[in-house]
Formats: structure tokens, C-alpha cells, sequence
């Protein structure tokens, strides 16, 4: 890969090739503005340009108080990689965030990291080849699932046409609860939207994976590994939601009214309310 050439952050320099960067001044400097800046700030580390800048900082530790730490470390408890102060017991000013974690040196998990990709690379091919199986079969559930609603909407409305003048807004109130109990027990269009997402995510996950083994640069190596386990976690969150889908099909709402019930009900609305006089203190009602 060619190295792109950075020029140097001063103005009155800015056609010349940087040399160096100080990430603490977060400036590209010349080899004039190196030996300024190294007299005036000799506790600033300068990083020489001879690689990409990312690269650069692949070995060193992103924590606040950790700059120009080198990552020698894994924790394999929080699957991350770590400096010497992020493993030390002192834990005054941010440090010791992995002292009581199981740490090893970077060298001891690369193959480990190696051999899981192998593994990561047989999970993405074999979730490939049946995600379009997996796909059109939910398809089929969501639209069943999408009729059995609409048929159970109309049979709620065929009941309630025998009473609409007296119970409009109850039928109104059980049409909501229905759309309500199928949003909790079932699944909603933007899973749909979610899933389709699916086989972009694996491919990019599996040319990422194969492609791993090609990286000589350690951090850059470990990095992207780890960046394939979190795409793995979210299609196995993915897959999860499938699985839901699929438990989904067993499940069906009923409205039932009882006979019985219903005799009671039209009787109840039939003789509901009565009209007689009251008096009190206030006003004196006269039905004539």
C-alpha cells in the first residue's frame, strides 16, 4: 500500500512533505518545524511518517490517560486489547482497568484469534447459503400472520355492527388492543427491513474474515478480528429474532365471545338506564 505524503500543518510550509506527527499538538511537521517543536515540547513523542498514520497508532493505546502506551497486552475477559497501564493494580487517574481480568501477552492469542476466524469464516458461508431460505420462509409467516390480523379485525367488526350505535367506542378500544397484542407477541415490518440487512452484513463480514489472514500488522490484525466478533454478535442477534419469528407461527389471538355472555350483554345494554325523578338542594327535575 503507498504511503500517502501529509503536508506540514504550518502555513508558511504547507507545500513541503511532513516528516513527523505529534499526536498531543495533533500537527504534521517538517524537518524545520521538528527541531522547534522537540526543544519547546521534549516530553511530546513524535511519531515518524513512515507509514500509513493509522498504523501508526494501531500499537498504542486509546485511553486518555495512556498516550504512547503500547497495546502488548489481551484481556481475554473483556476481548480487548490493553496496555501495561490498563493491566496495572495501581487504579488512581483511570489506570487498572484490567488488573484483576486474565491478561496475555499479544503474542499468545494470535493463533488463537487465527483459528477462530476459521471458524468465524465456516459460520458466515454455511448463514449465507441459507439466509434466502430463511428469508422467504418469513416472508410467508409475515403475510399469514398479516391475514389471520385482518380476518380477526373483520370478525370483531362483523360482531359489533349488531350493536354499533350503542358500542362504537368499544369496538374502537378491542381494534387497538389487537393491533397492540400482535406488535407484543409477534413481530413488526422493520424486523423485515433488519433481516434484509442480513446478507450484506455477512458478506462484508466474510471478505473481512478472509482477508485477515493476510495482515502482517498484529494491531491492525487483532483489531479486525475483533470487529468481525462484534459483526458476529449482531447477526447472531439477527438470528435470534429469526428464531422468534419461527416460535411465532404457533401462536394465534381469538375473539370468543360466550353465548351466554352475549345474551347478557344485550340485556344489560337493553335495559341500561333509567329514567326517574330526584330533588335535591339544588334543582328539581319534572319528566312530564
Amino acid at each position: 500500500m503507498e504511503i500517502q505524503k501529509k503536508k506540514c500543518s504550518l502555513k508558511e510550509h504547507r507545500d513541503i512533505n511532513a516528516n513527523i506527527y505529534c499526536k498531543k499538538c495533533e500537527k504534521y511537521m517538517c524537518n524545520k518545524c521538528e527541531i522547534y517543536h522537540s526543544k519547546l515540547f521534549e516530553e511530546h513523542q513524535n511519531f515518524i511518517l513512515n507509514k500509513n498514520l493509522e498504523e501508526i497508532f494501531d500499537e498504542f493505546c486509546e485511553e486518555e490517560n495512556h498516550l504512547y502506551n503500547k497495546l502488548n497486552y489481551f484481556c481475554k475477559t473483556h476481548n480487548k486489547l490493553c496496555c501495561a497501564s490498563c493491566i496495572a493494580k495501581i487504579k488512581d487517574k483511570g489506570d487498572g482497568q484490567h488488573s484483576d481480568c486474565d491478561v496475555c501477552y499479544i503474542d499468545e492469542i494470535k493463533e488463537e484469534m487465527k483459528n477462530k476466524i476459521k471458524g468465524n469464516i465456516k459460520f458466515l458461508e454455511e448463514l449465507s447459503n441459507k439466509f434466502n431460505e430463511y428469508f422467504k420462509d418469513i416472508n410467508q409467516i409475515y403475510e399469514e400472520i398479516n391475514e389471520n390480523k385482518e380476518k380477526l379485525k373483520l370478525w370483531i367488526q362483523n360482531i359489533f355492527t349488531k350493536i354499533r350505535n350503542t358500542l362504537n367506542n368499544r369496538e374502537d378500544e378491542l381494534l387497538l388492543k389487537v393491533d397492540n397484542e400482535y406488535d407484543n407477541l409477534f413481530f413488526k415490518a422493520d424486523i423485515i427491513e433488519e433481516i434484509e440487512k442480513l446478507p450484506n452484513k455477512i458478506e462484508l463480514s466474510l471478505e473481512k474474515c478472509k482477508n485477515i489472514g493476510k495482515i502482517e500488522n498484529i494491531y491492525k490484525l487483532l483489531k479486525e478480528c475483533l470487529e468481525v466478533e462484534k459483526n458476529i454478535n449482531i447477526i447472531n442477534n439477527i438470528k435470534s429474532n429469526i428464531n422468534n419469528i419461527y416460535n411465532s407461527k404457533n401462536i394465534e389471538i381469538k375473539f370468543i365471545p360466550e353465548e351466554n355472555e352475549m345474551k347478557e350483554f344485550f340485556d344489560h345494554i337493553i335495559t341500561f338506564g333509567k329514567l326517574k325523578s330526584i330533588t335535591n338542594n339544588y334543582c328539581n327535575l319534572n319528566l312530564s
